[in-house]
């Protein structure tokens, strides 16, 4: 593990360079990856603070977002795990990949 970190920092070492302001660290990102978030609009209560979302595209101010895709499902962290939810259909948030989950913060 300890061999790793030395690794990495020598790897972010190389990819850094010198400014007048001090070092400037590069972000190397894979061809084909994808945003951390997405904006998703909620469509119902699947079972406790679990619900069905569709990602959604943001147009122009003025006009509404677009749904694309199909539905999946996402944990709102913002509500208990032990009761059902309270939030509405047509609710908007910001989705978030938590390991092997989807999740989102909406308090109600």
């Amino acid at each position: 593990m300890e061999n790793s970190n030395i690794d990495n920092q020598q790897l972010l070492d190389r990819l850094s360079r010198n400014t007048r302001e001090g070092v400037e660290k590069s972000v190397v990102t894979s061809p084909g990856s994808r945003a951390a978030a997405w904006a998703v609009k909620i469509k119902g209560l699947s079972s406790y603070n679990v619900y069905n979302v569709c990602a959604v595209v943001l147009g122009d101010a003025g006009s509404m977002p677009v749904e694309i895709g199909s539905q999946m499902q996402a944990v709102n962290l913002a509500e208990s795990f032990l009761q059902a939810g309270q939030l509405s259909a047509g609710t908007y948030a910001v989705m978030f990949r938590a390991g092997e989950k989807n999740v989102f913060y909406v308090p109600v």
